[in-house]
């Protein structure tokens, strides 16, 4: 979490509910959750990956895949697109805004958790 605004002012869209995730301290919440469902070791394969930055702003995109084994047994194995927007504050870069999606076959309503290109 330290690479996270740690105030009011970090907004997180993720794929799991609720639509956002507003403050610190709820995207916190929201990723101890996550840790609690995975008591193994997670990983994240990040690919194509693209920085640019600008004065005291830069944003970030890039493919991610995360994999670990769920408590239950189950397996965790999704591909996701992350957004990050950065700002820079007393010379470090902290995240003020991340959204992450996967792609949604319209047909249907079901995400596509692979996410092939």
């Amino acid at each position: 979490m330290a690479i996270y605004e740690p105030g009011a002012d970090l907004v997180v869209f993720d794929v799991i509910p609720p639509r956002q995730y507003v403050g610190f301290e709820a995207y916190k919440k929201d990723w101890q959750e996550v840790l609690d469902m995975i008591p193994g070791p997670i990983t994240f394969d990040i690919v194509d990956m693209s920085i640019s930055a600008e004065g005291n702003l830069a944003y970030s995109r890039a493919i991610e895949h995360v994999a670990g084994k769920m408590k239950d047994g189950g397996n965790l194995d999704i591909t996701v697109r992350v957004t990050d927007v950065y700002r820079k504050k007393n010379g470090k870069w902290l995240i003020v805004h991340e959204h992450v999606s996967v792609p949604v076959d319209l047909a249907t309503g079901k995400a596509d958790l692979q996410s092939k290109p």
